[in-house]
């Protein structure tokens, strides 16, 4: 029960990420990247040797012991991760910003579906016909959120894979600390998105709500979200993980309705009932797999 929490209590985070980041509309969006990873790294690297020493120096001293081909393969897991995060993260700055705010949403409804086939494929993790029914039954509602709007459709895919890849990556037998892994992850990924420093606009001044809010977005909205579902997957199938993510867009979607005033249509009406229908599908199909399973040992 505590790997479901964790999960979820990660995905309703981000799904209030709107609350901090529409403050933020005055500026740019690759400004508000830049200092949201760097103030990630410099406070995510203060608590992993302050308050997690101890298993951060045991994790350097396990990479030291494993052998040379084990090291390198899991040093590229590591860079691999790393650059997956970076990935997603400019990209949907980018397609926020060129191609439109309806395709940075409809990637969150595609990525638990990309997560669960990848899981399926590369992790071998089993589906029943109830959690593949669910699959389904996200995938007609995403057809339905995109229709009209195929454009949109690629670059959700492409920015949907990339957080999907990164999440079966983390599914590993490494005795890593967890923290101390996703501290390289996010410090590997703020050197790989430093580059930006010399297309962003430096012009607009930074006011004290500003840093407010972005270090807010650092630890609140970065570092604890993703800590929490890179422990989730220490007890929870990739897969599992992956489609509670749909927690995220159904809250974005109720605050847009309710506490934004945002009009909606049809489609995304009957899309989002099918989301919230397969997420409840899925879920009830792996606890009764899972309790099967364990009945079946017991005997």
């Amino acid at each position: 029960m505590k790997y479901y929490l964790s999960a979820l209590t990660g995905f309703i985070i981000w799904g209030t990420f709107a609350l901090v980041l529409k403050p933020l509309g005055a500026y740019a969006a690759l400004d508000i990247l830049l200092h949201r990873v760097l103030f990630a790294s410099f406070f995510i690297v203060i608590a992993c040797f302050l308050f997690r020493r101890k298993q951060a120096l045991q994790s350097i001293q396990y990479l030291k012991t494993l052998a040379g081909k084990d090291r390198n393969k899991l040093l590229i897991n590591i860079f691999a991760s790393a650059l997956l995060l970076a990935m997603n993260w400019f990209l949907f700055i980018y397609v926020m910003n060129a191609v439109s705010v309806n395709a940075t949403s409809l990637a969150y409804l595609i990525c638990p579906i990309l997560t669960t086939v990848l899981a399926s494929i590369f992790l071998k993790e089993r589906l029943n016909k109830g959690q593949w029914f669910a699959v389904g039954l996200s995938v007609v509602s995403c057809l339905l959120m995109a229709y009209g709007h195929f454009i949109d459709l690629f670059y959700s895919f492409i920015i949907a894979l990339s957080y999907a890849a990164y999440l079966v990556l983390q599914k590993n037998a490494s005795k890593l600390d967890k923290f101390f892994t996703l501290t390289i992850h996010i410090l590997v990924s703020t050197i790989l998105l430093l580059p930006i420093l010399g297309i962003i606009d430096h012009s607009v001044a930074k006011t004290n709500e500003f840093y407010s809010f972005i270090l807010i977005i650092a630890i609140g909205y970065t570092i604890i979200p993703l800590f929490l579902n890179i422990y989730a997957l220490k007890g929870l199938d990739s897969s599992v993980v992956g489609i509670l993510l749909y927690v995220n867009p159904i809250i974005a979607f109720f605050l847009a309705i309710f506490y934004y005033k945002e009009s909606i249509n049809s489609f995304q009406i009957i899309g989002f009932s099918l989301i919230f229908i397969a997420i409840i599908i899925f879920n009830v199909a792996y606890l009764y797999e899972r309790r099967k399973t364990r009945s079946i040992r017991s005997l």
